[in-house]
C-alpha cells in the first residue's frame, strides 16, 4: 500500500515539472514586444490621378480601333492622291512649253496664227463649194421635176399613162345598129373642140393618130379594135364646156336622134381613164440639138 503510494508521488513529481515548462513556453514572456505571426493587410490611401481628362483622351486614340470600311476609304484616298500626283507631275513634264524663252513663245503663237487663218480661208472655200453644189442639186432637181412632168403629160397625150380628172361620161345606145363609124367621130371632133383633153371609147384609147372604119351599121373598128354598142365615151376636161357642146341644135344628140339612138350624159368630177396604148419608138425621128432649152 505503502509502496503504491510512493509511486504515485512520484508520478505527480514528474508530472508537475513537464506542465510548468508547457505553460512557461505557450505564455509570452511579460514585457517583450508582442508580434502578430499573421499581420492583417491594413487599407492604405489610394494615390489621387490629377489629369483624368489626358488619361481618357490617351485610351481613346490608343490602341486604334480602325473598321473595314475606315480602311477601305483610307486605301482609296491614298490611292485618289497618288494618281493626282502622278497626273501632275506628267503634266508638268510634258508641257513643252514650261521653261521656253519668250522669244519661242511668241513664234509658236505667230506659227498658231497663221494655221488659223489657213483653216478660216479653207472654211470658207469649203462653204463656197457646198453652197455652188447645193446649187446645182437643186438646178439639177427642179430639171428632173421638170422633165417628169413633161413626160407625164406627154404620155397622157400619147395614151401610155392612165389619166383621172374631172369630165363626162357619154353613153350612146344605138338598138337598130344605125350609128357608124362617121357618127362616132363626128362625136369625137365635138368632144374635141369643147376642150376635151383625153378620151377613152370602150376599151380603146383615143390619140391623135386614132382612125374610125365602119360603113356598114353596126361593124365599127377603131385603131383596129372592133367596138360594139353602147359606145361609152369617157372624157376628161371641163365638164361645163363639154356637156353644153353635145346639146347644140344639129349637134351630137340631134343627130343620134335621127338614126334612133339614145345619148345619155353624165358629168363627174372623178373620170378614170385607163386604157393603155403601147409606147412606140420612132424609128428614124431624133430630138433635135437644144430643143429641151427654154
Amino acid at each position: 500500500m505503502s509502496g503504491l503510494s510512493h509511486a504515485g508521488a512520484r508520478a505527480e513529481a514528474r508530472d508537475t515539472p513537464g506542465s510548468e515548462s508547457d505553460s512557461a513556453r505557450a505564455a509570452p514572456p511579460v514585457g517583450a514586444d508582442h508580434v502578430d505571426p499573421h499581420p492583417v493587410a491594413s487599407h492604405s490611401a489610394e494615390p489621387v490621378d490629377d489629369q483624368p481628362g489626358r488619361r481618357r483622351l490617351i485610351e481613346a486614340f490608343w490602341p486604334p480601333r480602325v473598321s473595314r470600311a475606315q480602311l477601305v476609304g483610307a486605301v482609296l484616298l491614298f490611292a485618289l492622291g497618288a494618281g493626282l500626283a502622278i497626273q501632275v507631275r506628267s503634266n508638268n513634264e510634258s508641257d513643252p512649253l514650261r521653261g521656253a524663252r519668250q522669244e519661242d513663245l511668241v513664234r509658236v503663237l505667230d506659227e498658231l496664227n497663221a494655221r488659223t487663218r489657213r483653216l478660216e480661208d479653207e472654211k470658207h472655200r469649203l462653204e463656197n463649194s457646198r453652197t455652188q453644189l447645193q446649187s446645182s442639186n437643186d438646178r439639177v432637181q427642179e430639171a428632173r421635176q421638170q422633165n417628169a412632168a413633161k413626160a407625164d403629160a406627154l404620155g397622157v397625150l400619147a395614151g401610155t399613162v392612165k389619166a383621172s380628172g374631172p369630165g363626162i361620161t357619154l353613153t350612146i345606145t344605138d338598138p337598130q345598129r344605125q350609128v357608124t363609124g362617121d357618127v362616132l367621130l363626128d362625136t369625137l371632133q365635138e368632144l374635141r373642140a369643147a376642150g376635151a383633153e383625153v378620151i377613152q371609147i370602150n376599151d380603146v384609147r383615143v390619140v391623135a393618130g386614132t382612125w374610125f372604119n365602119g360603113t356598114p351599121p353596126g361593124d365599127i373598128v377603131i385603131d383596129d379594135v372592133k367596138v360594139l354598142p353602147p359606145y361609152v365615151f369617157k372624157v376628161i376636161g371641163n365638164p361645163q364646156d363639154l356637156q353644153p357642146a353635145l346639146n347644140i341644135p344639129g349637134g351630137v344628140v340631134k343627130t343620134l336622134e335621127k338614126k334612133q339612138a339614145g345619148a345619155i350624159v353624165t358629168p363627174s368630177q372623178d373620170v378614170q381613164i385607163d386604157a393603155l396604148r403601147p409606147a412606140n419608138k420612132p424609128g428614124y425621128a431624133r430630138s433635135a440639138p437644144g430643143a429641151g432649152n427654154g
